[in-house]
């Protein structure tokens, strides 16, 4: 659950990072197109937006900080004329929120550029950053997203053909990745072999072009139907003679990230065939089975939590109503409040009815706890509403590892399940009850249609890449292991590496001898 909107407060939920869009329509306002894409896109980053617009001779870009609406103006849509475009909404950790981390990138092979958005984090930045120096090629920004654009180019000088510069580039890149690359007349859109990110493809009616986008709701709001997801390690290369594709690198087992479901995607999007609006419900039908409780109300936590309040009503029998009041028009914001402000807390987002909930045992149902710290104020309120009893049940399970495949986390030392059990969660919290759904309730919640399985690392700490050792550092770091003084890179000898790489994470007898988040500068 996230509702911090004050400077230097760090969200108290998972981040998504950023969200990609590409049309190729030679006949259609395609930056109009983009624009309005990354508006039903917004939810996935709100600290910068760009659009790049091929016109056949060369490569236009618009990119600031700022939400979609900020950064774009009928001017500004007006000065990009073309026929392809890609475009980018960004989130960014605390620091990493500049103007050369703005996406699109823009690239030079030769006398051609090219643009490239991604969505992702690559976990071989380091290597691929100390290659593109080697080559004489210089970088301007700390992102893995320029680095990718750099070895592309590179590749594409060397073999003449960019599918190829594309396709070299994918066989050195590591970690979680949906691109989208735009050439002066050309659309380009690939997947890390994993599919761990989400990319979709969609088509314009009357075969006016084609779209992609991170969420199907990306392809709805131009009206282009989905056709299909972009599958792990494809290429798809489109243009005037129309769609093709080749596969990239190999696909590896499938592994798309499950808190998709829980809360990153738009609740009206489709991934992967299932819908998420209905994989929700499930969840909230599965955790009313697996942690029932005796109560008058259900109450969802605005907007991701209200699906499987819906569906934990249906199955428990106790009424559904909605009692939190989400201010819609407050988002993530710069504007440095007052003390008085400061101390309102979530009151500046959740707002509970005392006229629905006074006098009531209520079960409020979230999508997932990071640090508590929210779930806490939350509880808070709910009781100064009047509320005789508050539950607390979660959708997702303990968060209890980070995540290095383009999501925002915390260090282990501060998310609050792996640090506390769930008694003291509960007094902490200051809840009546406190219940998560099992790890087996949310895999059964959303249908395997890949049959095969997913990313889940930030419950399991199971995770399908390869992290570099040179990466451990301190973030699997526990407070326990602080105190006791724990050494994570002496826990790393030995161990064998499960993705087939360098030395890696492997749990053992539950901690995790492994790595550090990609600094914050360095994500996409």
């Amino acid at each position: 659950m996230g509702t911090s909107v004050l400077p230097g407060e760090r969200p108290d939920r998972l981040e998504e990072e950023c969200a990609v869009f590409g049309v190729f329509a030679p006949n259609d306002d395609v930056a109009r197109m983009t624009c309005f894409g990354l508006q039903a896109l917004q939810h996935r980053g709100q600290e910068s937006a760009g659009i790049a617009v091929g016109d056949g001779e060369t490569i236009l870009v618009e990119k600031d900080l700022g939400l979609v609406t900020q950064v774009f103006n009928e001017a500004s849509l007006a000065a990009l004329p073309g026929r392809v475009a890609v475009g980018h909404v960004r989130y960014s950790t605390s620091g990493g929120c500049t103007w050369e981390g703005a996406q699109p990138h823009i690239s030079a092979i030769d006398e051609v550029l090219i643009a490239l958005a991604h969505n992702g984090t690559l976990v071989n930045t380091a290597s691929l950053r100390a290659r593109i120096y080697d080559a004489g090629l210089q970088l301007r920004s700390g992102t893995d997203s320029e680095a990718a654009a750099k070895l592309i180019g590179k590749f594409t000088q060397e073999s003449h053909h960019i599918t190829e510069g594309i396709r070299r580039a994918m066989q050195m890149i590591e970690g979680a990745y949906a691109m989208v690359l735009a050439s002066p007349t050309t659309l380009y859109a690939f997947r890390d072999p994993n599919g761990i990110r989400p990319l979709c493809l969609g088509e314009l009616p009357d075969g006016r072009g084609w779209v992609v986008a991170s969420e199907s709701c990306g392809l709805d709001i131009v009206g282009a139907a989905y056709v299909r997801d972009v599958r792990p390690g494809e290429i798809l290369r489109i243009d005037e003679t129309g769609l093709r594709s080749v596969q990239g690198v190999e696909p590896r087992p499938y592994r798309a990230c499950i808190f998709e479901y829980v809360y990153f995607a738009r609740p009206d999007s489709v991934l992967d065939g299932q819908s998420v609006y209905q994989a929700r419900r499930m969840m909230g039908r599965v955790l009313a089975r697996e942690a029932p409780v005796q109560a008058d109300l259900v109450l969802g936590v605005p907007d991701s939590g209200v699906p499987s309040a819906m569906g934990f009503a249906a199955e428990s029998g106790i009424e559904y109503a909605d009692g939190i009041v989400k201010n819609r028009y407050v988002g993530r914001t710069f504007i440095e409040p007052t003390q008085e402000l400061r101390q309102l807390g979530i009151r500046l987002k959740l707002n509970p009815l005392p006229s629905v909930i006074g006098g009531k045992r209520v079960v409020v149902i979230d999508d997932s706890i990071v640090r508590g710290n929210t779930s806490r104020k939350l509880v808070s309120i709910l009781r100064d509403a009047g509320a005789t009893e508050v539950h607390l049940r979660v959708v997702s399970p303990e968060v209890t590892w980070p995540c290095f495949y383009g999501i925002d986390t915390d260090t282990r030392d501060q998310l609050i399940a792996a640090n506390m059990t769930h008694e003291e969660m509960r007094d902490f919290i200051g809840c009546d009850s406190l219940a998560f759904i099992s790890m087996e309730g949310l895999r059964a919640s959303v249908p395997d249609v890949q049959n095969a399985g997913f990313c889940d690392a930030c419950f399991t700490g199971d995770y399908p890449v390869s992290i570099p050792s040179s990466m451990a550092r301190d973030s699997f770091k526990t407070k326990a292991d602080y105190a006791r003084g724990f050494d994570t890179a002496s826990a790393l000898d030995g161990l064998a590496d499960r993705a087939g790489g360098s030395a890696a994470h492997t749990p053992a007898h539950g901690r995790a001898a492994a790595v550090s988040p990609v600094p914050s500068a360095s994500r996409s």
